[in-house]
């Protein structure tokens, strides 16, 4: 029974010391991994080309970038595993969509430039604050 107890307070220490020794990075990586968890969504690292798909994260950079001379709304999307890009096309702004936002997408995977894309997904922007 002591032997028990003295794994779980090893096990407890060794967390805290592996939280206090991680970067910000880390640990915000953990928590959006955490958040896709509770959400039920597909991380973005195991996202197939041409999948279907519901993924969250949050917000890195957002640009306007026109594609093929119409204007094109891309943010990238990082939810703790990997990264994407959503593409809204026609756009030039979205009231909501900006970097630090946190964002459930909903759309078909596909690749270009070797990056996984979603192109004008259904989303769901998340309060400000929540998971």
């Amino acid at each position: 029974m002591s032997d028990i107890r003295s794994d779980r307070q090893q096990g407890r220490l060794r967390r805290m010391f592996s939280r206090l020794a991680a970067s910000s990075e880390d640990l915000h990586a953990e928590e959006l991994r955490q958040g896709v968890e509770e959400t039920g969504c597909t991380p973005i690292a195991s996202c197939q080309d041409r999948q279907e798909v519901s993924v969250s994260g949050t917000l890195r950079a957002v640009t306007l970038r026109p594609r093929a001379g119409v204007p094109a709304l891309e943010a990238e999307l990082f939810d703790g595993t990997d990264s994407l890009d959503v593409v809204w096309l026609g756009r030039r702004s979205i009231a909501g969509i900006e970097p630090g936002r946190r964002l459930v997408a909903h759309g078909r995977i596909s690749h270009q430039r070797g990056r996984r894309v979603l192109f004008n997904p259904r989303y769901e922007l998340r309060p400000v604050g929540s998971e």
